[in-house]
């Protein structure tokens, strides 16, 4: 049996042959020509525990239970772990279930480009819009996706189409959700576009929303198997600026794993493959630039608390980042508010935390109500500065 350990193997191989432990004890010492009582039953209970390996006692378990001995050894070398997969983090059953029969419409090509248009409106409403602005009409648009697959008249390849559509909907529809605070239904989004993109056969969307869900589960306490899921989405077939921001996901959730040399490795290679770039790209990446590059690369220094590298970075880009996304902007000068707290500049840190504090009292995002807590708790550490002292005021009034 492929991955059976050997203390699962022995026990079900003595019970094949209905044998007690006792008497696969004194099987044994027969077979190795030793005095009974050599090995005994409180052995035999330890090797089917685990908590004892029979090396020495191989050729005569081998013997005794009439099992090649290579069977005990396979069994025993160092398994190399196996690669998890897009898969293993996908729920039981198919939401996208086409039913028996449909009765509703028929659907064309004209029917996916509007559902196209559509997501791509939500998304750059996202720009400018928080989390809980949008996750109603979000939630809307993404129901009316599913219902028109499930239950529409198309052909495979329209199909298809569609299913691309539902993963690439479901993507920004989790990462609305995400920011409204409501973590357990984007992570069921997200994997119900991971399930439709899957099925589309769209490798581009499978790592975008697999990077998206290993990106919230970095923030929410789950990292190591934020790694998994960023690592197993990882597709050469994508294009460049598609791996280009997949490999920030994956720098930023070895970042919250606090492992830094693969997170570092991992931003190396999102530099490497946006240099690839030839312009050739779905449209739903239009913001991946050398600038969100740089502030991911900023943001993985500050939570590896070497600010001397975030803060030349994060100063550089925020002075020509666009106003108007005003929640990224809060978002990203938290980071640098920390990163001034790391580099032992308090007043700094202030000033900046007080633009933070600022620009997210209006916004209802989750993400940056969070990260104003972040802030102001690492402030606390110079509280007998008083710029520091008049920012913790104005917050606690």
């Amino acid at each position: 049996m492929h991955g059976e350990s050997v203390a699962h193997m022995i026990k079900r191989l003595r019970q094949s042959k209905k044998w007690t432990q006792p008497k696969l004890a004194r099987e044994m010492c027969r077979a190795a020509g030793v005095p009974e009582g050599s090995l005994t039953a409180q052995d035999i209970y330890r090797y089917e525990k685990g908590k004892r390996t029979p090396r020495d006692w191989l050729p005569a378990l081998a013997i005794a239970l009439d099992v090649p001995i290579s069977e005990f050894e396979a069994a025993l070398a160092p398994q190399e772990p196996q690669p998890k997969t897009v898969a293993d983090f996908l729920p039981e059953g198919d939401p996208l279930e086409q039913l028996t029969t449909r009765r509703g419409k028929r659907v064309g090509m004209l029917d996916v480009t509007d559902l196209a248009g559509r997501i791509h409106g939500l998304r750059l409403a996202d720009d400018v819009m928080a989390g809980g602005d949008l996750i109603a009409p979000a939630l809307r648009e993404l129901r009316s996706a599913v219902k028109l697959f499930r239950e529409g008249s198309h052909t495979e390849e329209i199909g298809r189409a569609l299913l691309s559509q539902i993963g690439e909907l479901s993507q920004i529809a989790g990462w609305i959700a995400a920011d409204a605070g409501q973590q357990a239904e984007a992570e069921r989004i997200y994997q119900l576009g991971l399930s439709a993109a899957k099925q589309a056969d769209d490798v581009t969307g499978v790592g975008n929303l697999a990077g998206s869900l290993a990106y919230m589960w970095s923030n929410n306490g789950q990292a190591e198997k934020a790694v998994d899921l960023a690592r197993a989405g990882l597709s050469d077939d994508a294009p460049p600026k598609a791996r280009a921001l997949h490999w920030d996901r994956v720098a930023w959730a070895h970042t919250q794993a606090e492992q830094a040399t693969p997170a570092i490795a991992a931003l190396g290679e999102a530099r490497e493959a946006l240099t690839e770039d030839q312009g050739d790209n779905p449209p739903f990446l239009y913001w991946v630039s050398q600038d969100e590059l740089t502030v991911m690369e900023a943001r993985v220094y500050t939570e590896l608390h070497r600010p001397l590298r975030a803060v030349p970075i994060l100063t550089k880009v925020l002075d020509r980042y666009d106003p108007t996304r005003t929640r990224e902007l809060a978002l990203y000068l938290s980071w640098l508010a920390v990163a001034y707290v790391d580099a032992n500049e308090p007043e700094e840190a202030a000033a900046t935390a007080a633009r933070v504090i600022s620009m997210s009292a209006d916004i209802s995002s989750d993400r940056t109500a969070e990260r104003v807590k972040v802030v102001v708790e690492r402030l606390r550490e110079y509280d007998d500065v008083p710029e520091v002292r008049e920012v913790l005021d104005s917050v606690a009034a």
